[in-house]
């Protein structure tokens, strides 16, 4: 099962065949921003993959074109994703995303 290095939290997630990292983290108990819970509309999960990118599926239509629709231009840039939408293929992800909390302890 791969696993996606979040920093600055130092997490690594592991992320299940077709699962997104978004929903690999909320199934874990990670706190990841978000309003729309996977809709591709909020914009507040998207990451900047920092390494890795041969292990993630490219980003589909649908994703792109949210992306053009809803990010301000300022955030639009090579790298950046949506969590909600980004799925791993392989080892070696890591994403920066600010705001990410751990699971509650147990």
């Amino acid at each position: 099962m791969p696993t996606v290095h979040v920093e600055p939290l130092g997490a690594d997630i592991e992320v299940l065949p077709g699962e997104a990292l978004a929903d690999a983290a909320w199934r874990l108990g990670y706190r990841w921003p978000t309003t729309c819970w996977g809709q591709a509309h909020c914009m507040l999960c998207r990451v900047e993959v920092v390494a890795g990118e041969d292990a993630i599926v490219p980003a589909a239509p649908e994703e792109v074109e949210a992306c053009r629709v809803n990010l301000p231009s300022t955030a639009r840039r090579p790298g950046v994703r949506l969590a909600c939408q980004l799925r791993v293929t392989g080892e070696g992800v890591v994403v920066r995303k600010v705001g990410v909390g751990p699971p509650p302890a147990r």
